[in-house]
């Protein structure tokens, strides 16, 4: 699954996803309280288009009022179900009250969950922390909780939020949610999803119901057909070439911009240039170069550079 990633998950991002062979995939996490406000940026993150399902709207929040309100206004939109997010860890969402931050209050998440599920039809899921920090990873009796409210999945990050993005993800955790006899619904990992033997341990160690992959996938969305390839056959695929990437990425920026103008469309694509290209020989002039660059053609000429200077790399 491709994790809901803000600034990333946008639907050109997903759709190129979609076609390396992701099975599931997640809208940018979208604010309740905005969307009952009718704001017209929010609203727009909730357009979801055949060639990219199933797919999910994620929703955040701290009022269960207002999320349930949020959570039928998405559901107009027809995604596959509805996620809530309990565990983003960025301050200014975690320290009022929403993401991660209810971690803190778990009575109101359940609160929150309860009222989301019985405000729609469509499936609700939940993707949670292991808790708020290392003296709270209560993610085994809270996984049953959240059950209880009739959620029909839960994604784990193997994080608490303390870490933020930081160490290692703890998979043993989401191991015990997973093989706990009283759990049911299906149970997804996340957390250092990196390679194609990373996900197959994952599955095998820790038997979860299927592994989601964020940062692992930006500026490598091929890491999905890379997975599957392996999962199937236990063999590894050789990479891509730099051709093939530059080919990636060009695509990629060009329809960023169509979509959303030539500067949004180029702060969008900025962080998929480093990653993309970070194991280039003296690669930081070229980085610098492109993180620098101000306008299409600029781009478009260094990318052609790369091209043309590793096409065989």
């Amino acid at each position: 699954m491709l994790a809901p990633m803000e600034d990333v998950s946008n639907h050109m991002f997903r759709r190129m996803c979609k076609q390396f062979g992701a099975d599931l995939m997640y809208t940018e996490f979208v604010s309740s309280d905005a969307l009952v406000r009718n704001i017209e940026k929010t609203k727009r993150k909730l357009i979801l288009f055949d060639d990219e399902r199933p797919i999910g709207i994620q929703l955040y929040g701290k009022d269960p009022e207002a999320l349930a309100e949020a959570a039928r206004i998405a559901e107009e939109y027809q995604p596959d179900l509805i996620d809530l997010n309990f565990g983003c860890p960025v301050k200014k969402i975690a320290t009022k009250g929403a993401g991660s931050g209810l971690l803190r209050d778990i009575p109101k998440m359940i609160e929150i969950t309860r009222a989301v599920v019985e405000a729609v039809k469509v499936p609700v899921t939940v993707k949670t922390r292991l808790g708020w920090d290392d003296n709270s990873k209560d993610i085994v009796d809270l996984a049953e909780q959240l059950q209880d409210t009739g959620i029909q999945a839960l994604t784990i990050h193997g994080r608490t939020r303390e870490q933020l993005y930081t160490g290692d993800a703890d998979w043993t955790l989401i191991g015990e949610v997973k093989n706990n006899p009283r759990m049911h619904i299906p149970i997804f990992g996340n957390g250092d999803v990196t390679t194609p033997q990373r996900a197959r341990e994952y599955f095998d160690r820790y038997g979860v119901d299927g592994v989601m992959i964020g940062r692992g996938a930006i500026g490598k969305p091929w890491i999905f057909r890379e997975i599957r390839h392996y999962l199937n056959s236990g063999e590894l695929l050789p990479p891509p070439s730099m051709k093939e990437h530059v080919e990636m990425i060009l695509q990629y920026f060009k329809t960023n911009v169509e979509h959303i103008g030539e500067r949004a469309g180029i702060l969008h694509t900025r962080r998929h240039f480093a990653v993309t290209f970070k194991n280039l020989p003296h690669f930081r002039e070229t980085k610098i170069a492109l993180l620098r660059s101000e306008n299409v053609e600029d781009i478009h000429e260094i990318l052609k550079g790369i091209e043309k200077e590793y096409g065989d790399y």
